[in-house]
């Protein structure tokens, strides 16, 4: 039996008419009428009862009806699991400019060449740029976040700094501690933005301050209301910004991120050049 063969059954068997079946089959009811009576001569059984109105199933038509419904249905999966194995999807956060991410993308072409990579580019509120949602496969970010049901591994972690205004006093210092912010307004992520991802780039405090999404909308809370905030040393802010060292917080851990138990073996082997692409 092979899976067209089925197909023109399941046509057949749905339609009980050979007319209906061949034309959602978009071909002629000769072919598709010899095609049935071959599969009931390979299996030597009686699968319809023909009249001048229509078909009906016998016992054996209807039995066969299911079972090839559940095998091609069965089949659609395997052909689409197929095809998305030469797709892999990343999400990056709009910060990501990165020459780690340049590296990672040349090494991953001369070893898949024949893969297509979609990259879906998120904003500062959804740290697992999507990956929590389903939309990406894996998700090259910046931790900390909720890491249940993911696997995270670790790339490389940065200094972080201080944004201000090149005219803030603060400004001309070569090292800031966050009780030198003390009382000043900052930039903050919207409501419902993960709560492990804003303790960190609020310097585990509360905030108060415009709501930003972007890299743009940090820097320009800055340069236009004076708020200060926090980013990776290493980004080159405009002229008019300057980013001072901070002595006492954590560096920012940039790292690959997917779901656990995902088979997936373009995964595995994306962390595997990721890791040493970053270092």
């Amino acid at each position: 039996m092979e899976l067209r063969t089925l197909r023109y059954f399941v046509a057949v068997g749905e339609e009980l008419h050979f007319g209906r079946a061949a034309a959602r089959l978009h071909m002629s009811q000769p072919p598709l009428s010899r095609a049935i009576k071959l599969l009931e001569h390979d299996l030597g059984t009686v699968l319809l009862h023909r009249s001048p109105t229509g078909v009906t199933l016998t016992a054996a038509g209807a039995l066969l009806l299911a079972e090839a419904r559940d095998l091609l249905a069965r089949a659609d999966r395997l052909r689409d699991r197929v095809t998305g194995a030469a797709t892999i999807t990343i999400g990056v956060l709009a910060d990501s400019s990165d020459r780690g991410a340049t590296r990672l993308a040349a090494a991953f072409r001369r070893q898949h060449p024949d893969v297509e990579v979609l990259v879906r580019e998120t904003d500062l509120t959804d740290p697992t740029c999507g990956l929590r949602a389903g939309l990406v496969d894996v998700a090259l970010t910046r931790a900390p976040f909720d890491e249940t049901g993911l696997r995270v591994h670790e790339l490389r972690h940065d200094p972080v700094g201080v944004v201000l205004r090149t005219d803030d006093p603060l400004a001309r210092q070569g090292e800031l501690r966050l009780a030198d912010l003390a009382g000043r307004r900052w930039f903050r992520f919207p409501d419902g933005t993960d709560p492990a991802w804003q303790r960190y780039w609020h310097g585990g405090e509360p905030r108060e301050g415009p709501t930003v999404r972007a890299v743009q909308e940090c820097l320009q809370a800055v340069l236009w209301n004076g708020t200060v905030g926090m980013t990776p040393l290493g980004h080159t802010p405009p002229a008019e910004l300057t980013v001072v060292p901070l002595a006492d917080m954590a560096p920012s851990r940039v790292v690959v991120a997917w779901q656990s138990g995902d088979p997936n073996p373009l995964i595995s082997s994306l962390v595997r050049i990721a890791a040493a692409s970053y270092s």
